[in-house]
């Protein structure tokens, strides 16, 4: 159960609401990881660049390559919400999410996403040289701030144990974090 409160559309006031009204203009609905943001409206609003950064990803990478991208930081990570809906987003996709051929660029994506999450010190000079052989300067940058981003949501999302919003629970079965923590220590 999430570790703070849901903010509800009738207790909000403020930029909080205008932030409600906002989403659930734009898609009908407002995700339980918003409204756990909305407790406070300046950490939203922050977290809300998520989406200019996904915008900006999806200018360099195919829908495709940018989903796998995230579901290899979020898995890595063991963040379920966050895993739950990029597994929605690949199954829209028509792809099984744990058993589904990548190409070159979507195998570096993953590499990149995993290599960050697991030690991002770890980040080599060859993976760099082999990013940069797809990616210029502009947008390997790009890659690695989407990724501290995501990584971000991650750790919001799994410490607060921000509750699975209701259109993905019948895919919890699906979610399968990387043991790479328990393995290795």
């Amino acid at each position: 159960m999430t570790r703070v409160p849901l903010v509800t559309y009738e207790e909000a006031t403020g930029k909080v609401k205008e932030a409600f009204d906002y989403q659930i203009g734009k898609s009908g609905s407002i995700s339980n990881m918003k409204r756990a943001l909305l407790n406070d409206f300046d950490t939203y609003d922050v977290f809300m660049g998520w989406y200019v950064l996904w915008a900006d990803l999806l200018e360099i990478l195919s829908k495709r390559e940018a989903i796998i991208f995230a579901h290899a930081i979020s898995t890595t990570n063991g963040c379920i919400l966050c895993s739950l809906f990029f597994i929605s987003d690949l199954k829209d996709l028509g792809e099984d999410p744990h058993d589904f051929s990548t190409s070159e660029r979507e195998a570096l994506l993953q590499e990149l996403g995993s290599t960050i999450v697991k030690d991002l010190n770890g980040v080599t000079d060859d993976l760099i040289a082999r990013l940069k052989q797809h990616w210029n300067d502009r947008e390997l940058t790009l890659l690695v701030g989407f990724a501290a981003q995501m990584i971000a949501t991650n750790i919001f999302n799994s410490v607060l144990d921000v509750d699975v919003d209701e259109r993905l629970t019948s895919l919890i079965p699906d979610f399968e974090p990387v043991t790479w923590r328990k393995n290795n220590g």
